[in-house]
């Protein structure tokens, strides 16, 4: 049961997840559905999903706590900066509850052996349910950890990308947005690591993303694990 509210593998993950596995981790999903077995390889990997992020917050006492130190900068008792960095301590230094942990200890476990080993590399990826929206836009906004390897490092992680949700940055884009900051909520993808020294990485449009001309592929792409583009 608790794997299967609190983790899901890419395989299981569809476009309409959106909500449960935020924007990036759905693509993911359907990228690794769609080349299954057609010769194209997906780092496989599975997304922690959204109800864990709630129960780390709730576990925790945290959206108070949260919305306190908001409505402090917002009446300008104290500065986003501080605000900002008071939050993210808070969360960095949060408790995964248990049911939560065993699922993702469970599911990396897993993932490891499905690539023979005992301690998988992988990367940790951000995936907000508000990434590329018609009138906004929260890409990247997140962080992601590349070569993360042991149980422990993943939970580690996983806190981290729970706490960029609260830079200055994201806080004063969801303001300036309107968006209800413990609204938007955060899945995370573990993803097996790929080799950064034998290909390159970029991004394919299927139209021209400055003009919308539908008639053209654009592909900008990079050596290594894509900091270029």
């Amino acid at each position: 049961m608790a794997v299967q509210r609190f983790v899901r593998w890419f395989a299981d993950v569809t476009a309409a997840d959106v909500a449960v596995v935020g924007g990036k981790n759905a693509s993911l999903g359907e990228m690794t559905r769609t080349f299954q077995g057609k010769g194209i390889q997906v780092p496989d990997g599975f997304a922690i999903t959204v109800d864990a992020y709630r129960e780390l917050l709730t576990a925790n006492d945290l959206e108070d706590t949260i919305r306190e130190h908001l409505a402090s900068w917002q009446s300008d008792a104290s500065t986003l900066e501080e605000a900002a960095a008071a939050i993210r301590q808070r969360v960095q230094a949060a408790t995964v509850p248990e049911p939560v942990a065993e699922a993702m200890r469970d599911a990396y476990r897993e993932l490891s052996a499905r690539y023979e080993t005992d301690a998988v590399d992988v990367a940790v990826r951000s995936s907000a349910t508000a990434e590329d929206l018609p009138d906004a836009s929260f890409a990247g906004q997140q962080d992601t950890y590349l070569n993360i390897t042991g149980e422990e490092a993943v939970l580690a992680a996983c806190r981290e990308c729970y706490a960029s949700l609260f830079t200055d940055r994201a806080i004063s884009y969801r303001e300036e947005q309107g968006f209800d900051h413990l609204e938007v909520a955060l899945s995370i993808g573990v993803q097996k690591m790929v080799r950064a020294d034998q290909a390159s990485s970029g991004v394919i449009f299927t139209l021209d993303p400055e003009t919308a001309f539908p008639h053209v592929v654009v592909i900008n792409a990079g050596w290594g694990l894509g900091e270029t583009i």
